[in-house]
């Protein structure tokens, strides 16, 4: 039999993982893509989510209702123990989610700007948190060739 399989690159690393392992013992032969097909920043941000999960007694993941990744980030955290709530802005931190917790762990999806996570910073910071540290997980260094058409427009 040719089987292959293709995954949406917003999904889950694990879930996926877990799926092509049942594919794998129904299909022996079957073919992986050429290339991992899951976005590497959103790997990445599931990755350091476990780390910060681990870290924190609460989570906030900067991002839209509507985004595949930030849903999956929360998801991730509270898979983990950690309760975790998805917010579009400081605007929709309620109070009552941080009260008797000591480290709040924020987080974004991958097409969150930094300027909206840097304000959420600064709001925890003006209702009373006194440290801020960056947990680094991992350094991202994808450079992506410009297509043909843009490389002759620029000239």
């Amino acid at each position: 039999e040719r089987v292959a399989y293709l995954s949406q690159t917003t999904l889950s690393v694990d879930e996926t993982n877990a799926v092509v392992e049942v594919l794998r013992q129904r299909f022996p032969m079957i073919q992986a893509p050429p290339r991992d097909d899951i976005c590497y920043a959103t790997q990445n941000r599931q990755e350091a989510v476990k780390e910060l999960a681990l870290k924190s007694d609460v989570i906030l993941v900067i991002g839209s209702e509507n985004s595949s990744n930030s849903n999956r980030l929360v998801e991730v955290a509270r898979e983990l123990g950690t309760p975790a709530h998805l917010i579009d802005d400081e605007t929709e931190i309620d109070p009552e989610w941080l009260r008797g917790h000591d480290v709040v762990g924020v987080t974004s999806g991958a097409s969150a700007p930094e300027w909206l996570v840097e304000r959420v910073v600064d709001h925890l910071k003006r209702s009373g948190a006194t440290e801020v540290d960056q947990l680094r997980t991992v350094e991202e260094h994808m450079a992506f060739s410009l297509p043909a058409q843009v490389r002759r427009a620029a000239v």
